[in-house]
């Protein structure tokens, strides 16, 4: 019996398809997304994210505070990346100000987007071993990121939600002690990627699962409008801090790292290798960055821009982060929009999920390094 239905052309093996909910709550979402999936036995023939349950109307919420309240709010969008959240809407607001930010100002804001980038990016390593069934790396990703996190909360005061970026430059300058310790770090930890690559990254069994898994062409990923590590893992050699430079990044020597195959494994890899590029540029923040002001001059405690509209756009831990402000000359925002990787990221799961079996489906969604606060916002 068994080996007469294996010898079955697939076609023939089909089944009642089932439909089954997985999640909003479900480990392997990290956070409250539901993929409804139709299922034809092991096989994915529909897959539909269903988004919302944890929507917060940050958007709408804006247009009844301050420009300055505003940047609270963006702690809450990708929380565990904060620091290029409040950069970008104090970039967009900035625009709009005509402000013009102190050097040393500029050199702080991405030496802490890229510090950010490190524990964003460890954060993924840890938990997309453990989708794969690999635990160790876990523990090792998160002790170097609790250290990222103690030299965010020796700056800010804070481990999550930073609120450190302000409109007009940054909440302080760097305490005593700051810049020898956070050296040291990025010393010790060039040493542990190594250890990541021989953990994890190599490792035949992880190899297996992902590196021919859950395929995402060139052609796809733009159409999709992919960015981050998402578009890069397909071989598209675009970063908006090499396109379209802010602050100081022009500045820096770094390079752009892409996949080849559009393969879980290739977007993965893109990120192992994107906190070595995050070592290099905040090394040479550490070097190069001057004395002086870390606020502009004259920001008002009341903003109140000219009328007039303003879109500002960074490279965030998991995408092209934008923010499209406009003003009506009043105190808030007369209408504010995020785009936002994670939500834009999402969206392809409903193509490139089809056709793999149930047991691929937390590869491919582990790889797309979504953060639901960003998506529903």
């Amino acid at each position: 019996m068994t080996s007469s239905a294996a010898t079955l052309a697939p076609s023939a093996l089909k089944t009642d398809q089932m439909f089954i909910n997985l999640g909003p709550q479900h480990p392997s979402t990290h956070g409250v997304l539901r993929l409804g999936l139709t299922l034809d036995g092991e096989i994915i023939v529909k897959a539909e994210p269903d988004v919302g349950y944890l929507h917060r109307g940050t958007e709408k919420l804006s247009e009844v505070r301050g420009y300055h309240h505003c940047v609270v709010m963006t702690d809450r969008w990708d929380y565990v990346s904060a620091m290029p959240n409040n950069l970008v809407f104090c970039l967009a607001v900035e625009k709009l100000l005509k402000i013009e930010i102190p050097a040393r100002a500029q050199y702080l804001r991405v030496l802490m987007c890229e510090m950010n980038r490190i524990a964003s990016h460890l954060l993924f390593l840890g938990t997309y071993g453990i989708d794969i069934g690999a635990f160790t790396p876990f523990l090792h990703a998160f002790r170097e990121r609790e250290m990222v996190l103690d030299l965010f909360e020796m700056v800010s005061g804070a481990r999550m939600t930073y609120n450190y970026i302000r409109i007009g430059g940054v909440m302080m300058d760097l305490p005593q002690g700051w810049t020898d310790k956070c050296a040291e770090f990025l010393k010790y930890f060039k040493g542990k990627l190594k250890e990541y690559d021989d953990l994890l990254t190599f490792n035949p069994i992880f190899m297996d699962r992902t590196k021919t898994v859950g395929l995402i062409s060139k052609e796809q990923a733009v159409n999709w409008a992919l960015s981050g590590p998402n578009l890069r893992g397909s071989g598209v050699a675009y970063d908006a801090r090499k396109m379209f430079p802010y602050c100081v990044y022009d500045k820096m020597d770094f390079q752009i790292c892409v996949g080849e195959t559009g393969s879980c494994w290739d977007r993965y890899f893109v990120r192992i290798r994107e906190m070595a590029e995050s070592v290099k540029i905040s090394e040479q923040c550490l070097r190069e960055m001057p004395a002086g002001d870390v606020m502009a001059k004259g920001v008002a405690k009341i903003p109140k821009p000219m009328p007039g509209e303003a879109y500002a756009h960074v490279e965030g831990s998991r995408g092209d982060l934008g923010i499209y402000l406009v003003s009506d000359g009043g105190a808030s925002p007369f209408r504010m929009h995020v785009r936002a990787p994670s939500f834009i990221n999402l969206a392809i799961l409903q193509e490139a999920l089809v056709g793999l079996k149930v047991s691929d489906m937390i590869a491919v969604l582990g790889s797309t390094d979504i953060v639901l606060g960003e998506v529903d916002r």
